[in-house]
């Protein structure tokens, strides 16, 4: 009588083997899942940084057009233009509007040269007032086309926004991404 046993020997082997490949297995996915989960943070922190920068950019120049429009249709420009309260109040509830906090806003001056007096004789010299009850900076009757003609005189409105994204652990000290600072100059033409 002969007893031949190989399907216990392929089991065996076989059960062996997958053994091995789970071994593998979780050992690939505890090499590849913390990349692909770094991956997708960095999507979602860069997306909300894009966002971010859109609505403090969409801020700062719906603030200076704001600025640089008379309230008054047959006056003249410089005596009713709106008071820089009012454009800190337009900027803040744009800003409130898409979701971002106002408080965090920092004081940013126009860089010296980015802006010069205009030339036209109506408009009144310049004047960067600020900051405004929300670190707003405006200049008034400047120049917002360096090198172009016609020239053209305008209003901007500048600050910086922080934006951090808030991790509950500490990054590589170099490479750290947990705050940016975003600087925004707005500027509209004046209308008369």
């Amino acid at each position: 009588m002969n007893v031949h046993v190989p399907s216990q020997i392929s089991f065996r082997a076989l059960e062996g083997f997958s053994r091995d490949c789970e071994a593998a297995e979780i050992a690939e996915a505890a090499v590849v899942l913390p990349l692909v989960f770094l991956f997708i943070f960095a999507i979602l922190w860069f997306g909300l940084a894009f966002k971010t920068w859109g609505t403090v950019t969409s801020a700062a120049r719906e603030g200076a057009r704001y600025a640089s429009r008379p309230t008054c249709a047959t006056c003249t420009p410089a005596s009713t233009l709106p008071s820089d309260s009012a454009v800190d109040s337009a900027v803040v509830a744009i800003l409130q509007t898409s979701g971002v906090d106002p408080s965090k806003i920092i004081t940013y001056p126009p860089p010296v040269g980015y802006y010069t007096p205009c030339l036209s004789p109506p408009a009144p010299p310049s004047a960067c007032s600020g900051p405004t009850a929300h670190n707003l900076t405006i200049c008034r009757f400047v120049m917002i086309n360096f090198g172009n003609s016609p020239q053209q005189c305008g209003t901007l409105v500048s600050f910086q926004y922080p934006f951090g994204s808030g991790l509950p652990f500490p990054t590589y000290p170099n490479l750290s991404l947990q705050s940016v600072t975003i600087s925004v100059v707005g500027s509209s033409q004046t209308q008369n």
